[in-house]
């Protein structure tokens, strides 16, 4: 009796190390830049020059002189952001923007002393039809400052969303003017707003490749994807259109990264981004 029950334990242990191994590598698929692909069966999720996320062609972060962005679940427990990371205070008075590789569309850097008492919306006009976001500007300040530079330089017209995960997490990443998910804006600036950071349905989040890696790739969570750790800073809620994503989604994804993560059936191309002051 006594040797049936410690092998039942040992097989429960080996379950629950098999189950922890999976989650970590979902997790670790998240980052910046690109939305790296994921062990085959598991999905993990997006970045923006900074969604978090895995690169669109499949390759990991290490393939190019800049860290893809990415997005990924955790194995264990959600990673507890770094000092470094979280150190901004909110709203910022005073942002920086340091070099980070090759632009993949020329747009310089933004402003170092944003608009921080501004409120704006963001109307993100696709092939699909029109996503509108309420920006978080006064709990991600220089994300947001970042951002709406980029929209009123035009990085964004004419790119496609480039990664699609349908399964593990749920998100929809953009960003990326090569559409490789290994572009950025050539500049880098710190995360934001990760304390208590839930990524519910209608977030919209950077991807990123580490702590302070952050550029243009951002992705849309269509879905609750709540194994996803607080690292991605959370800068918009979709506030109408949520549902072309989620249509999207339905349609599914080529598993260009792995089975459920991959470039969207349905092609995605943002033919502008319009910001407006609310």
């Amino acid at each position: 009796m006594a040797g049936k029950k410690e092998r039942q334990r040992r097989l429960a242990r080996e379950h629950y190390q098999r189950q922890e191994t999976k989650r970590a590598q979902r997790a670790r698929r998240l980052r910046t830049g690109t939305i790296a692909g994921v062990a085959a069966g598991v999905v993990v999720a997006l970045a923006i020059g900074g969604f978090l996320v895995f690169s669109g062609n499949g390759k990991p972060a290490s393939a190019s002189a800049t860290p893809t962005p990415s997005i990924s679940a955790p194995a264990s427990a959600p990673a507890t952001p770094s000092p470094a990371a979280a150190a901004v205070a909110e709203p910022a008075t005073h942002c920086a923007y340091t070099p980070n590789g090759t632009a993949a569309r020329s747009a310089g850097f933004p402003p170092a002393k944003p608009d921080y008492k501004a409120t704006y919306q963001a109307s993100i006009v696709t092939n699909r039809g029109t996503v509108v976001i309420d920006l978080l500007n006064s709990k991600a300040t220089c994300t947001v400052n970042s951002f709406v530079y980029l929209a009123i330089k035009k990085y964004f017209n004419g790119t496609n969303c480039h990664r699609l995960t349908t399964s593990g997490i749920f998100v929809l990443q953009c960003g990326d003017p090569t559409g490789t998910g290994g572009g950025g804006p050539g500049y880098k600036f710190a995360n934001e707003n990760l304390a208590g950071a839930r990524y519910t349905a209608g977030t919209v989040a950077m991807a990123n490749a580490g702590p302070g890696t952050n550029g243009s790739q951002f992705f849309l969570v269509y879905r609750n994807s709540l194994s996803l750790p607080a690292s991605y800073t959370p800068f918009g809620t979709v506030v109408k259109g949520l549902g072309i994503v989620q249509n999207v989604a339905k349609a599914g994804t080529d598993n260009a990264n792995a089975p459920g993560d991959g470039h969207p059936k349905d092609k995605v191309i943002i033919s502008r981004v319009t910001i407006t002051r609310t």
